[in-house]
C-alpha cells in the first residue's frame, strides 16, 4: 500500500554530452561567370542593328530581345541591391523585359561582360530550360551579341558574349558555353559586312551635361567626341 505523506526523491537523468551531432548542412552559393569573344568590325548601314539578331541563328532558343544603351540619366543603373537607388532605377527600366533577358542582364552586367552605358545587347536563352515562371534554370546559358559604334569611323564593333551561374552549375556548363561562344563568333565574323577582327578600347562615357544629343533619335551620347550615335548609328549633328 502507498505511504501517504512520504516524499519520494526525484532523480533527473542528464543525457551524456556529445561532441558530434548528426546534422544536415545547407549552403547557398551564388556566382556568375561569363565569356566574351574578340571584337569584329562591321561596316555600318541602315540594317546594322537588325543584323545583330541574325548572328544568333542556330544557337538562340526562342525569340531575341534588343536592349539598347541606357539614357545618360540612368547611366548608374545596376542590378545590385546593395546600391538601392541604382537597383531601383534598373528594375524600373527593365520591368517589361522578358524574364530570361532580365536574368541575362543580371549575369552579364554583374560580371562587367557588357556595359549598357554604351553597349547594345541582343540575346536570350542559348542552352538549358526555363522554369514555369519563364526564368532560366540554374544550369542554363544565356547571352548573345553586344555591340557599340566606333566614334571615329562609324563602324559597328560586335562581340559574342555568354554567361551562366546563379545557385549552381553543371560540370559541362563552361564547356558548352565555350562551344556556343565559338559558334556565335563564327556567325559574327561571317557577316558579309565584316571587316575583320579588331582590338578596341571600351568607350569612355561622360555626363549628360557634356554630351551631344542625336538629332535623329534624341539619344544623349554622353560625351562631346562622339561622331556617331551609340543608339541609332547616325552621324551626330554638331552646332
Amino acid at each position: 500500500m502507498p505511504l501517504f505523506g512520504k516524499k519520494r526523491s526525484a532523480q533527473i537523468n542528464t543525457p551524456p554530452a556529445v561532441e558530434d551531432v548528426p546534422a544536415q548542412d545547407f549552403t547557398l552559393k551564388i556566382s556568375y561567370s561569363a565569356k566574351c569573344s574578340q571584337s569584329v568590325r562591321i561596316k555600318a548601314g541602315p540594317s546594322a542593328v537588325a543584323r545583330l539578331a541574325r548572328m544568333l541563328d542556330g544557337y538562340l532558343k526562342g525569340e531575341p530581345e534588343l536592349v539598347e544603351p541606357y539614357p545618360v540619366e540612368l547611366g548608374r543603373a545596376a542590378p545590385f541591391i546593395v546600391r538601392m537607388p541604382d537597383a531601383a532605377e534598373w528594375l524600373t527600366y527593365h520591368r517589361k523585359r522578358l524574364p530570361v533577358t532580365r536574368h541575362a542582364l543580371v549575369v552579364l552586367e554583374g560580371v562587367d561582360a557588357i556595359d549598357l552605358a554604351f553597349d547594345t545587347f541582343v540575346g536570350g536563352l542559348l542552352d538549358g530550360e526555363l522554369d514555369t515562371s519563364g526564368y532560366p534554370e540554374y544550369n542554363t546559358i544565356v547571352g548573345g551579341v553586344a555591340s557599340h559604334w566606333d566614334e571615329m569611323t562609324g563602324d559597328m564593333i560586335v562581340r559574342a558574349v555568354v554567361g551562366w551561374g546563379g545557385k549552381g552549375a553543371r560540370g559541362d556548363t563552361e564547356r558548352n558555353a565555350s562551344r556556343i561562344l565559338a559558334g556565335l563568333f563564327g556567325n559574327i565574323a561571317g557577316d558579309h559586312h565584316a571587316l575583320g577582327v579588331v582590338s578596341v578600347e571600351r568607350p569612355v562615357t561622360g555626363t549628360k551635361a557634356d554630351g551631344l544629343v542625336c538629332a535623329h533619335c534624341g539619344f544623349n551620347s554622353g560625351h562631346v567626341r562622339a561622331f556617331y550615335c551609340p543608339k541609332c548609328g547616325m552621324r551626330m549633328t554638331r552646332g
